[in-house]
């Protein structure tokens, strides 16, 4: 009997942007804002939204890949560098993205030397976070890369919600202002070398997870060793729990 291929589904198309400015947040973390006629009617229902954000090679002109049913190809048939990021939408023409800088990154090496005129492109936006408007309480979870995500949760929250909020990073990261509000607490966590293990200490000292919800988001191994704490370990409810990877190390 044959067989039939199902391709996936092809994500939302690529829109070029230029990039407007380059600005510092903090010691490592660098935002970056892009416009564009292309942007008109770029928009995300929920906070913790993605964007994919599409490079040229270095030295070389932006070249548009195709989808080939599964993923995302160069015309040599190479893959194109694409990375994920949780963008800002700051007018209808307009979005930022926060970039982490560090040794042997890519987008890393790019943002240091990205100037305005810069063209790019960016494919989304994926999912959002949709918060509970039931919640009482709220624990988020996360490392440096997930800071912006954080922040647009935290903004979207009910002044009425109790929030806690843990945020592992390495010393040289510096500390980021998050928003103000009240019925909230914020701590920051030193990065030792165990990543899962710093944020799993973190949601340890919770005195609240029994009738909290919960978002967390960092490296994929660590948020595999969240996972298994909270639903096997603590016994908290899947539902009441979303924990995304971002990268890998």
């Amino acid at each position: 009997m044959a067989t039939t291929m199902t391709g996936r589904r092809e994500p939302p198309a690529f829109r070029r942007v230029v990039v407007e400015s380059v600005e510092p947040r903090g010691l490592r973390l660098t935002r970056v804002v892009f416009e564009g006629d292309e942007l008109a009617g770029f928009t995300t229902d929920h906070p913790a939204a993605s964007v994919r954000l599409l490079l040229p090679d270095p030295g070389c002109s932006l070249e548009i890949p195709k989808w080939n049913g599964n993923e995302f190809l160069l015309a040599d048939g190479r893959r194109p560098l694409l990375r994920t990021f949780t963008p800002w939408i700051l007018s209808p023409r307009k979005i930022a993205i926060d970039i982490v800088i560090h040794e042997g990154g890519a987008t890393s090496q790019w943002a240091r030397s990205a100037h305005p005129g810069d063209t790019v492109a960016v494919s989304g936006p994926g999912r959002g976070h949709r918060v509970n408007p039931d919640a009482i309480a709220f624990v988020l979870g996360g490392d440096e890369t997930a800071v912006p995500a954080i922040s647009q949760l935290m903004q979207a929250m009910s002044s009425e919600v109790d929030l806690s909020v843990h945020i592992v990073a390495p010393a040289d990261f510096g500390r980021v202002d998050l928003p103000k509000r009240q019925r909230s607490t914020v701590t920051w966590h030193e990065l030792s070398q165990d990543r899962g293990e710093a944020l799993a200490d973190a949601f340890r000292s919770e005195e609240r997870l029994s009738d909290s919800h919960i978002w967390c988001a960092g490296e994929a191994a660590a948020m595999q060793r969240i996972r298994k704490l909270l639903f096997d370990e603590l016994g908290v409810s899947r539902s009441r729990a979303t924990v995304r990877g971002y990268w890998k190390a």
